[in-house]
């Protein structure tokens, strides 16, 4: 958990995860929705330099990042 992650989560909804390299979008949007009960907005991947792949996804606006980073205990 970082600054910039934190406050992704309070001002753009979103919450980041580390991901399988072999994920797609649409198997991440589906894992977070059937695990945490929620609606994804949107996915977007980013593969770091040393090789592990982050997942940002944004939620719906019915649904708070912050809540569910909480029930994560992240926050």
């Amino acid at each position: 958990m970082t600054e910039v992650t934190s406050r992704m989560i309070e001002k753009e909804n979103k919450i980041v995860f580390i991901v399988s390299l072999g994920a797609t979008k649409k198997d991440i949007k589906r894992a977070v929705e059937e695990l945490y009960q929620v609606k994804v907005e949107d996915v977007n991947v980013l593969i770091t330099r040393d090789g592990t792949k982050k997942a940002f996804v944004k939620l719906r606006p019915e649904y708070n990042a912050a809540d569910l980073a909480v029930r994560l205990g992240v926050l």
